[in-house]
């Protein structure tokens, strides 16, 4: 009868681990599935502000070369006008 108590014991002793184990791998899936849905957010905030750096650099390029090709324009009219 002992050894029978000792299976018995054992199977439950089995089935808490089992029942413990299956708990901590939920906790541990609820964690990556906060962690992936961090990374998500985090992954929309960058392309996000990719998009915004990448409109205003289109902007001040429509500023900026129409800019830099009257300088050069000017400097080559006071070159030629006065050399």
């Amino acid at each position: 009868m002992s050894e029978l108590e000792d299976i018995k014991q054992l199977l439950i002793e089995l089935r808490d681990n089992q029942q413990l184990s299956i708990e901590k791998q939920e906790e541990h899936i609820a964690l990556t599935q906060q962690h992936l849905d961090r990374a998500k957010s985090q992954v929309e905030e960058s392309i996000g502000l990719q998009r915004e750096a990448i409109a205003k650099q289109r902007t001040i390029t429509k500023i900026a070369v129409p800019g830099i090709l009257a300088c050069i324009l000017a400097i080559v009219y006071l070159i030629v006008r006065y050399f």
